[in-house]
């Protein structure tokens, strides 16, 4: 926690002075509980430090991207070895081919890929071929849906103007006659239907794909001539070794991957069929660092430890373990606390409490208890976490959820709901 005297605290004080707000995006101090450390120097396995040493059992994985752990020792390892070869060089080097193959190898739909930084890229790029593809403008979505921080998408509405976010229709996440209206509305100017992997929006209960809207999504954009675009920004590779709609045996023309690709070295990818190959070679998207070679480097051993190692068993079964054992304490406190969506990317909201309160409190407890959660946010596991951190992390829910039963009368208002309502991710 950032004490008066502390680093975190010295740090945030000169950040206010040269960052806007002290800090942004998803990141922003208005965020998170004020006694959240701002600021980190290192992080190892299924663990972070803090800018004054103090060390976190780290549910939020760097918001996804630590899939196999902090500093994962093969994957850095060939990190390291490319960049002494040459990273951002004048033109890719052959990792790039190397890449696309073993992507298009893993995710059935996929024929072909491209490469960027940020999810925001991949998600922009698939609206853009799919505008080339259908020579149509309008998308239709879910409603507050995350799919990345562009004016066209992002969720807070500062210096945007109504026509970077005109041409868009939106429907309610799982319900077909929501759907069917929306692409209705649009009539012959669907371009596309995006469509998270499961309803992961932040501040409600998540919800797992109801096969038959997952379905009528991909019927709607056939009979249109649309493309079905799934966003496995946030999701990817922590359900499935494939496209996450494939276990409910749908499959999207278009899939945008990016924070665990590469266990945390900055590459995203937009994947798609053959259908959309022309339109994808037809559109001009590039940037100064989308080529590095190192992040593909790591990519490529990433994707390895996919293929060839039960880790998505294993955050499963450690998934499965920590619902259990957190329904279990929360019960014997007195507690109505819902964890919904998958057990590896879990989200965790208390009953009667719509200002987040108790949500806050909690996270804080479990901070003080070497735990990091988000009061708001769906989570993550990763493969270096043990059962042995599962078990560190159920005795501390049991220390937060006395504590709140403690506090619970004398609690303030989370004043600042109203900003984490317009600025969720």
């Amino acid at each position: 926690m950032a004490g008066a005297n502390s680093r975190d605290r010295e740090l945030r004080e000169r950040a206010a002075a040269v960052i806007p707000g002290g800090m942004y995006g998803h990141q922003s101090v208005a965020l998170l509980p004020d006694d959240c450390p701002q600021f980190f120097e290192r992080g190892e396995g299924a663990h972070i430090w803090d800018a004054d040493g103090r060390r976190y059992l780290d549910f939020m994985c760097a918001y996804g991207p630590n899939l196999f752990g902090y500093a994962q020792p093969e994957i850095d390892a060939a990190y390291v070895r490319q960049l002494g070869l040459g990273d951002t060089l004048t033109g890719p080097t052959a990792l790039m081919v190397e890449l696309a193959e073993a992507l298009t190898g893993m995710v059935s739909h996929a024929d072909w890929a491209m490469f960027c930084k940020n999810g925001t890229d991949a998600t922009s790029m698939a609206l853009v071929v799919s505008r080339a593809h259908t020579k149509r403008k309008t998308v239709v979505r879910a409603k507050g849906a995350y799919h990345g921080a562009a004016a066209w998408c992002t969720p807070r509405p500062a210096g945007v103007i109504d026509s970077d976010r005109a041409h868009q229709l939106f429907y309610d996440y799982n319900d077909i006659a929501s759907l069917e209206a929306a692409v209705a509305q649009a009539g012959d100017d669907l371009a596309c239907i995006f469509a998270a992997p499961f309803k992961h929006d932040a501040f409600i209960d998540q919800a797992e794909p109801d096969p038959a809207y997952a379905r009528r999504a991909r019927e709607l954009c056939d009979a249109a001539g649309a493309l079905l675009v799934v966003d496995e920004v946030r999701a990817g590779f922590r359900l499935s070794r494939d496209c996450s709609w494939s276990r409910i045996g749908v499959q999207p023309d278009l899939s945008t991957w990016g924070k665990c690709v590469a266990n945390g070295h900055a590459i995203s990818a937009l994947l798609g069929s053959d259908k959309a190959r022309a339109a994808a070679a037809s559109i001009y998207v590039t940037g100064s660092f989308w080529y590095a070679a190192a992040p593909m480097a790591a990519g490529l051993e990433t994707l390895r430890l996919i293929r060839e190692t039960d880790y998505l068993e294993r955050i499963t079964a450690l998934g499965d373990r920590l619902r259990a054992g957190l329904a279990e304490r929360a019960s014997a406190a007195g507690f109505g606390f819902r964890q919904t969506g998958p057990s590896t990317l879990p989200l965790f909201l208390f009953d009667d409490d719509p200002d987040l309160r108790k949500g806050f409190c909690f996270a804080s407890e479990m901070l003080a208890r070497g735990v990091y959660v988000h009061p708001w946010h769906n989570m993550f596991l990763c493969a270096a976490m043990t059962e042995a951190d599962i078990d560190q992390a159920l005795d501390a829910a049991e220390g937060a959820f006395a504590a709140l039963k403690r506090q619970v009368r004398e609690l303030a208002p989370v004043e600042k709901l109203a900003f984490l309502s317009a600025g969720a991710r």
